[in-house]
């Protein structure tokens, strides 16, 4: 079944059938812009009450943001693609061990998204790692390379540690108490995903990741420093290139961020792009709510008389709706809107 990983065939001259899109749905990258208004935020800042106001605004205009100055040391950013990049240039024989296409599967590798479902296919592979509690999962990783427990694990406390607070701080953008979300959350798992994107023949025609939103609560990104290929839809008509910054960090609000203020911060539409030229790497961290967390609009968002945009539900209810669709198909929040909000 490892045969199936980009990362083990070398490089191709033609992109195989099973990955090209219908010509609907393909990236137009030439249309793709930049947006020099990109939400930035310097997150050593000492005006704090500047910076939660710059993170509600990012959150209800853009529905990600970027970070700086964050208090992850850069060294530590360089070793985690470091290992990430080692450890899919292992020889296929190492790889094939924990490869598996079962999406319920804590620890694996894998390729596209969910091959078991999709008919067509992704120009991406992918280590999926359950990280909390740490000492829960840490046996189960891979290691080899030799380093790669030792630094994966520095790393996702780090990132705990920075999406715990940007948490709170997008609680008190949106005027709750600040430890408001992460009680409604319960006690969070965290999730990984180390993403390779091998070079492809042909970038037009496929993705790396199709259009799609974050089921969870909120995503750490942290982007290849030297290599472009996260979009993300504005205003619901065009695409942005979001490109590397050094030592920054892309948070992504997911859909429960969406559902818990009542519609007024957004989770955002975004993608994964492909080149000729390079191949690129990218880690994403997802927050996650416990899966007996009951997700339901926060009250004090919700004005009297009026009624909640998205009824109650478990995150388990959400996670196992998202994972039997398509990534691409229409938002699951949708799925959960009132009934009353829906025949208007």
């Amino acid at each position: 079944m490892g045969s199936q990983l980009l990362s083990t065939v070398e490089r191709r001259e033609v992109l195989p059938e099973s990955y090209i899109r219908p010509e609907s749905d393909r990236p137009r990258l030439a249309e793709v812009t930049t947006d020099s208004n990109v939400p930035l935020i310097d997150l050593a800042s000492p005006d704090k009450q500047r910076v939660i106001a710059e993170i509600g605004l990012a959150c209800r205009t853009y529905g990600f943001f970027q970070v700086i100055n964050h208090g992850i040391e850069g060294e530590l950013l360089e070793k985690m693609m470091a290992v990430g990049l080692q450890f899919f240039r292992l020889p296929p024989e190492e790889k094939e061990k924990l490869y598996s296409d079962e999406p319920s599967k804590k620890i694996r590798l894998s390729t596209s998204f969910n091959v078991r479902k999709e008919t067509v296919h992704n120009w991406r592979d992918y280590l999926r790692l359950h990280c909390h509690p740490l000492e829960e999962f840490l046996p189960e990783w891979p290691s080899n390379p030799e380093s790669f427990k030792e630094i994966v694990s520095e790393y996702c406390r780090e990132v705990r540690r920075l999406g715990l607070r940007l948490l709170g701080m997008i609680s008190l953008s949106l005027g709750l108490e600040e430890d408001y979300i992460e009680k409604a959350l319960g006690e969070q798992e965290q999730h990984m995903a180390v993403n390779y994107y091998p070079q492809c023949p042909e970038p037009e025609l496929t993705y790396g990741l199709p259009k799609h939103t974050d089921p969870n609560a909120l995503t750490v990104l942290l982007q290849d420093p030297n290599v472009a290929g996260l979009q993300v839809l504005k205003d619901g008509s065009r695409w942005i290139a979001v490109n590397p910054r050094p030592n920054a960090f892309v948070i992504n609000l997911g859909d429960q961020l969406q559902a818990l203020s009542n519609g007024a911060y957004k989770s955002v539409w975004h993608r994964a792009v492909v080149n000729a030229a390079q191949e690129r790497m990218s880690v994403a961290s997802f927050l996650c709510p416990c899966n007996s967390a009951v997700i339901s609009p926060a009250a004090g968002l919700v004005r009297d008389g009026d009624a909640p945009v998205y009824r109650s539900y478990t995150y388990d209810e959400y996670y196992s709706k998202f994972w039997s669709r398509n990534l691409d198909q229409e938002h699951c929040l949708e799925l959960f809107r009132c009934a009353q909000l829906q025949l208007q």
